[in-house]
């Protein structure tokens, strides 16, 4: 059962496809022409993909896989061996499986330093009699799906200009149909005049492909054979490019700031998966779908499919909470040519996994440094990602010059708010500045205080030098009329207000409800992940999951007060080290499979309301979301599940875990579970349905 919200003004659903790339299979389990072990586990991979596609519910119209559907090259005896494995492992689908041509599946693209077998008409042929057609297209609904055999660019055979010739009929053709297009090759990974390499389409068949994927109608593309994500747009089509199921392409691990992993990073399983795509009426929602490398043996019964909560930006309604982006977000750098596949030269590629966990997560809102707006690369991804729904505060030293703003776009590249860190003196003597800021911009204004001095950072023995930035909550009734005033002259829409891991935000935000009454001021919350001291790690991810839950719904019961999580990813160098959502390898802890969750579970849901505010238990939150009536238990498990045996509820989520379990009979084995003697007293994050 997969779970995920409409999107909103762009009419019904109309169906939904499942896209699958590089699945890599081999002539049988356990075996593979590579060295790697993690190639071995291909079939596996493939097998519990295929499982996994044929028990969704509502089920896909079809599955598009995106090719190198075997490993095995058409020249070796085994490729038809890996042929009929495939074949066995894809046969669980019940809907149609439309396939495309990979460099596995029909030689490599045709270039002089190529070491592999290059594309030929003797391996053309090979293909058509194992998988039919090396190009087709189909229509369903007010669409057109075209396949592209990218392997015949540049080929230079006569099959080349025979599918240009019909590709160009079936886009002339496709009259007002909304078209996606799919294809192995991408045109490029980075940018359309990026030098050719063995990931992209070379000239000049690139400039011909990128013509026809800059036509009006053109909505979606599709590409495989890099193993890793990449989203992009050309003219006004978004452009995928999709991880393996089998393994990663390990060269690009050089986005990591810290070793990459099993087998040199191959094995990161973490980001192996597949996409479903949501069509509309207009528009269309691409949602990842991590396997996590997860694999089914030959012969053993399919798993059954878990409840999957899906969740991205477009569909999201959680504008009231995001995440601080402090390390770079859209980073680009020269990957190293270690060998193999690539070894003249580098090339430039782009680390798109902090967005790809973004996207997962639903998460709108995030505040970035004032030099992502200042950053052409930065500021052009962050336009890009304003189409989407994206939004920002952007967070600064000092107000930004407004011409400088006026030719950076700041409506175009979705900037909502900008935070500005100042001293309470020196904004004293620049009020009229910033009320003039407000007027020419008419973007919001975020007053986040500087303390200068703390003579507690002393204690007789240790001196904590730290910048320390935005109101505390102590702070508040103390500055209340001084800040109330601002607001009424205009110089500002709100404040930072700094919120530590330790405090408990259910508990506390009544009393920023009672300043926003008081003063008519905005809030917005820091919400800080680190610990008390700058020198010890908190890797507290119970913690983590059980402020994201209680946020998320905070955020939806007063507009005037938003929240932002300090920081997105983990931090593990420098001071106050972390846990976050994500990982330095850019994969998603905890608390980004419980933002996901949420966003997937409340998105559709306008009306919210807290209940019962009198005998809520601490941490805890009891609120309504629609009809439904709803508990938040942060508890040890012992309390959790006295609270499940008194109120026997019939669904249960486990926001820590991310699972959820349904019916009398799951819930009392998860009270079961947390009576457990021997289960760490540690923190429990339950969402429990009530009614």
């Amino acid at each position: 059962m997969i779970t995920r919200p409409a999107l909103k003004d762009h009419g019904s659903l109309l169906f939904s496809f499942a896209v699958v790339a590089d699945t890599h299979v081999n002539e049988r389990d356990d075996a593979s022409s590579s060295p790697y072990h993690t190639n071995q586990l291909a079939n596996e991979r493939a097998r519990h993909v295929f499982q996994d596609i044929a028990a969704m519910s509502p089920a896909p119209a079809f599955v598009v896989h995106l090719g190198d559907i075997v490993h095995p090259v058409p020249s070796l005896p085994t490729f038809g061996d890996a042929v009929a494995q495939f074949k066995a492992i894809a046969s669980p689908l019940k809907v149609p499986l439309h396939l495309v041509p990979g460099n596995h599946d029909v030689g490599d693209k045709r270039v002089d330093w190529m070491p592999a077998d290059q594309v030929c008409g003797d391996y053309l042929d090979i293909y058509r009699g194992a998988f039919g057609a090396d190009y087709h297209a189909f229509d369903r609904e007010n669409l057109r799906f075209v396949f592209l055999n990218s392997l015949l660019l540049n080929s230079g055979l006569p099959q080349e200009q025979a599918q240009k010739q019909w590709f160009e009929a079936q886009m002339d053709g496709a009259d007002d149909k909304r078209v996606f297009l799919f294809m192995h090759y991408p045109p490029f990974i980075y940018k359309e005049d990026e030098r050719g390499n063995y990931d992209n389409v070379d000239e000049p068949a690139r400039s011909w492909l990128l013509a026809q994927m800059k036509r009006p109608h053109v909505e979606g593309v599709f590409a495989g054979h890099v193993h890793n994500f990449w989203y992009d747009r050309t003219g006004n089509a978004e452009f995928y490019m999709l991880p393996s199921t089998a393994f990663l392409r390990h060269d690009f691990t050089e986005f990591y700031k810290v070793s990459p992993g099993y087998e040199f990073g191959r094995g990161d399983v973490e980001k192996f998966g597949y996409f479903v795509v949501d069509v509309f009426e207009t528009g269309h929602v691409a949602y990842s779908v991590r396997t996590m490398g997860r694999q089914s043996a030959l012969g053993a019964p399919a798993a059954r499919m878990p409840m999957r909560y899906l969740a991205h930006p477009k569909t999201s309604t959680f504008d009231g909470v995001g995440v601080e982006l402090r390390h770079p977000w859209a980073e680009s750098m020269q990957i190293t040519a270690t060998g193999g596949v690539q070894e003249f030269g580098r090339k430039w590629a782009r680390n798109d996994y902090p967005l790809l966990a973004l996207w997962e997560m639903g998460a709108r809102l995030a505040k970035v440094p004032d030099l992502d707006l200042a950053e052409p690369e930065s500021r052009e991804r962050m336009r890009l990602m304003a189409k989407l729904g994206h939004r920002y505060i952007v967070s600064t030293l000092k107000l930004p010059k407004t011409d400088a703003l006026a030719e950076a776009d700041v409506e175009g590249c979705g900037v909502d708010a900008f935070e500005v860190n100042i001293t309470l003196d020196n904004f004293s003597r620049r009020k009229d500045e910033w009320r003039a800021f407000r007027e020419a911009t008419g973007r919001k204004l975020y007053l986040s205080k500087i303390l200068t001095y703390d003579g507690s950072h002393y204690d007789g023995k240790h001196f904590s030098h730290f910048v320390h930035a935005g109101f505390s909550l102590d702070e508040l009734d103390a500055h209340a009329e001084r800040l109330a005033a601002g607001r009424s002259a205009g110089e500002f829409d709100g404040i930072t207000v700094r919120l530590e891991a330790e405090q408990d935000l259910a508990a506390n935000v009544r009393a920023l409800n009672r300043f926003v009454e008081r003063t008519r001021c905005q809030v917005l919350v820091s919400l800080k992940l680190s610990g008390t001291s700058l020198a010890i790690a908190r890797t507290d991810d119970r913690g983590n999951v059980a402020k994201v839950a209680q946020s998320m719904i905070l955020s939806k019961l007063s507009p005037s007060i938003r929240y932002v999580f300090d920081t997105f990813m983990d931090v593990d160098r420098g001071y106050f080290p972390r846990h976050a959502f994500i990982d330095r390898r850019f994969n998603p802890r905890p608390a980004a499979q419980a933002f996901a969750m949420l966003a997937a579970l409340f998105s559709d849901f306008e009306s919210f309301a807290l209940t019962d505010a009198a005998t809520a238990r601490p941490g805890s939150l009891q609120f309504s979301a629609g009809p439904d009536r709803y508990v938040l238990l942060c508890e040890d498990a012992r309390a959790a599940a006295e609270y499940l045996d008194a109120h026997a509820p019939k669904v249960a989520y486990d926001l820590v875990e991310g699972t959820t379990f349904t019916g009398q009979e799951p819930v009392a084995a998860l009270r079961a579970r947390l009576s457990d003697r021997d289960l760490p007293k540690e923190t429990q994050v339950l969402l429990i349905r009530l009614s």
